[in-house]
C-alpha cells in the first residue's frame, strides 16, 4: 500500500494521509490529529469543566470537540441531530471534550 502525505494544518494539527492499494486499485484518506494539540484541547477542557460555576444560562459553551472528531460526527449525522448530538455530549465516553457538567 502506497502512502502520502495529502494535507497538513498545522493550526489545527490535523493531517491527512492518502493510502492507496495497487492490489484493488481503491484508496483511502486518513484523518489524524497531533497528539500535543489533542493534548492541550483535553487539558483546557479538564481545566474549563472544573472551574465552570455551577449555574447554567442560555448560550454556554458546554464542550470543545476536536476538528477531526466533529467531521466525523458531521459525516455520521450527530452534528445535524440536536437529540443524537445531546446523547453523544451526554455520554459519559465522551467526558473529556465537555466543558461543564450537568446533563445537557
Amino acid at each position: 500500500m502506497d502512502k502520502r502525505l495529502f494535507s497538513s494544518d498545522e493550526a489545527t494539527g490535523v493531517r491527512k494521509i492518502w493510502h492507496w492499494d495497487s492490489s484493488n486499485d481503491t484508496f483511502v484518506i486518513e484523518t489524524e490529529m497531533a497528539q500535543p494539540v489533542l493534548e492541550n484541547i483535553l487539558e483546557e477542557n479538564k481545566q474549563t469543566f472544573n472551574d465552570a460555576p455551577s449555574a447554567w444560562g442560555d448560550g454556554q459553551k458546554v464542550a470543545s470537540i476536536p476538528i477531526h472528531i466533529y467531521w466525523d460526527l458531521k459525516k455520521k449525522g450527530i452534528i445535524d441531530d440536536e437529540v443524537a448530538f445531546k446523547r453523544w455530549l451526554n455520554d459519559p465516553d465522551q467526558r473529556a471534550f465537555r466543558t461543564r457538567p450537568g446533563t445537557i
